[in-house]
């Protein structure tokens, strides 16, 4: 073997040997990062005693946001699982908080309000009737109010489409709101004797933008689940699905890829997918504590359980014991 052959050859198996540390490296910085993601997955995230969180939503960043059933306000934690309280009880004429949808394209978190004393929940404020209000997402400044327009409404979730404009859920009335970037009020988008509250029961709650682009959204009780078409802009057909099993308090939803993670209140985290006019369900996760809605950051669904049931419901009085945002793997 020549000298220069040698020299190549040394340089050839110098040169994998750099490839082969770089990939270990790689590997190994892979590994790290899996192991981290699943530690976080793996880890609950506390929340305040007695918060009662309604809702919850989600950066691209895993950054979550809480807000409370009846203390009101937004509790934020970081990736890791630090917590902070971003907005204020009562911040912004806000009062109990259900729905919360961060919207990072508009830099805007909404908040759904609604004053609960007439349920015996006080809330932080005097702010009558129901409310869409609007935060900035860096800092939790209150940017703007709207008003739903029916006395009994109440201000469920919040979907935002493609073009910016929000969606709002009227529980106690048959109404899909809607707000246009730059609107100054909300308006009607949808209603159908469909959407109505049955008699004792509660009407339309979770929403959700479809990959088709039309407008999904359940109702509580009786639970079920609807497909509001979307045609430049405008309401369209309003089709019943039919889901491949009974539901039992549907809840929240939200779009996942091309199907949807549905929150059922009796305890479960679904998947959703939908072919024409037929809904399969199809169980993630079984026997959560009472479940009002989820968000999903990576493969992990964050689900917020309310215990309800401890304000409003047969355990009133009872201690509900901690509160937490319960991770679920979702592949």
């Amino acid at each position: 073997m020549k000298q220069n052959d040698s020299v190549a050859l040394c340089s050839l198996r110098q040169g994998d040997l750099l490839k082969n540390i770089n990939a270990w490296a790689l590997g190994a910085a892979g590994l790290i990062l899996l192991m981290l993601g699943t530690a976080r997955a793996e880890t609950p995230i506390g929340v305040p005693d007695k918060s009662h969180p309604e809702s919850v939503t989600a950066t691209s960043d895993g950054t979550l946001y809480v807000g409370s059933f009846n203390q009101g306000g937004v509790i934020k934690a970081a990736p890791g699982g630090k917590t902070e309280q971003f907005i204020s009880p009562g911040a912004g004429g806000s009062r109990s908080v259900l729905g919360v949808l961060a919207d990072e394209k508009s830099r805007t978190l909404y908040v759904c309000s609604n004053d609960l004393s007439g349920s015996g929940v006080a809330g932080p404020s005097e702010t009558k009737g129901a409310w869409l209000k609007t935060f900035d997402l860096g800092t939790g400044a209150p940017k703007a109010s709207f008003q739903l327009k029916d006395p009994k409404s109440l201000c469920n979730d919040i979907a935002v489409g493609g073009d910016g404009t929000a969606y709002v859920t009227d529980s106690f009335a048959p109404y899909v709101y809607s707000l246009k970037p730059g609107g100054t009020a909300l308006d009607v988008w949808a209603t159908d004797p469909l959407l109505a509250p049955a008699k004792d029961g509660v009407g339309l709650d979770g929403i959700a933008v479809g990959s088709d682009g039309h407008l999904y959204v359940t109702t509580f009780i009786p639970a079920k689940l609807f497909r509001i078409a979307v045609k430049d802009g405008k309401a369209g057909e309003i089709t019943e699905l039919k889901p491949s099993r009974p539901l039992d308090h549907a809840d929240a939803m939200r779009a996942f890829g091309g199907d949807f993670l549905l929150v059922e209140g009796a305890g479960r985290l679904d998947k959703v997918t939908v072919t024409g006019d037929e809904a399969k369900v199809d169980v993630i996760k079984d026997g959560l504590a009472e479940p009002v809605s989820v968000t999903q950051v990576g493969n992990t669904g964050w689900i917020a359980e309310g215990k309800l049931s401890y304000l409003l419901g047969p355990n009133k009085g009872k201690d509900p014991g901690p509160f937490a945002i319960t991770p679920v793997p979702l592949k």
